[in-house]
């Protein structure tokens, strides 16, 4: 991870939704559909952030869904106050907060959360959408011997290996800016080279001039952010309404 995972603004609203636990995990959520859930899988700044709330609050209405933002940090949270003064980014221990919050250690934990949408709440059609860190594990929730939803959606994933693309096996939509030293120009090669070879349906989102981070951490007052990050929900809630509804 590197420090276009930390750059971005802060939104100004409230979220609609409430605090609660599932699977052992604090989340957010947010809608009321009894049959569609989506599993909003958060960036380093976690499942508290407002912008991410936000985006679930808007997924809810828009799609007609339950929309879930688990805890996968293990209740740790970045302070906000990094994100609009680099000055203090020499004092976060980014290398140690992702060994503590490694795939290994969190990817149990998402794959519980997911099974238990079915098995506790008794979801028919669960979606998984993730933005920076979450982008890897909407993958693997929809990897071939998993298959834990049924479409994924991501935007400027990080820690994405080719294993991961190569073994999805649901619908999937990827929302990729045009600068991005996580999502790299190598890796949206691969993913637009192969992924059409594995027989699932495949919507690639280009975001031209736009950076990591667009889709959670984007300026409202930049009117290509602004725009981009629009255009991203706006194509997100289609894609789950077609694969989910």
């Amino acid at each position: 991870m590197e420090s276009c995972c930390l750059k971005g603004f802060r939104w100004n609203s409230t979220p609609t939704g409430q605090e609660t636990e599932l699977a052992g995990l604090k989340c957010y959520r947010t809608g009321s559909d009894p049959k569609v859930a989506i599993m909003l899988i958060h960036d380093l700044y976690g499942w508290t952030f407002i912008n991410t709330r936000l985006l679930a609050d808007h997924l809810a209405d828009e799609v007609g869904a339950t929309v879930y933002v688990p805890d996968c940090f293990g209740g740790e949270q970045l302070p906000l106050e990094i994100l609009l003064d680099q000055s203090q980014w020499n004092k976060l221990d980014l290398p140690g907060f992702m060994t503590r919050n490694s795939k290994a250690i969190r990817e149990p934990e998402i794959f519980n959360f997911a099974r238990a949408l079915r098995s506790d709440h008794g979801f028919s059609s669960i979606g998984a959408i993730g933005f920076c860190f979450g982008g890897w594990a909407s993958f693997r929730l929809g990897a071939k011997e998993v298959k834990l939803v049924d479409c994924i959606s991501m935007a400027h994933p990080s820690l994405l290996e080719k294993r991961e693309i190569s073994e999805v096996a649901v619908p999937v939509q990827i929302m990729a800016p045009e600068h991005d030293s996580q999502f790299t120009e190598e890796l949206k090669a691969f993913s637009n080279e192969l992924i059409p070879t594995l027989g699932v349906a495949y919507d690639y989102q280009y975001f031209p001039g736009l950076t990591h981070g667009f889709a959670t951490r984007g300026n409202p007052n930049d009117e290509s952010e602004m725009q981009g990050m629009e255009r991203a929900k706006n194509s997100a809630v289609m894609w789950f309404r077609q694969w989910l509804l």
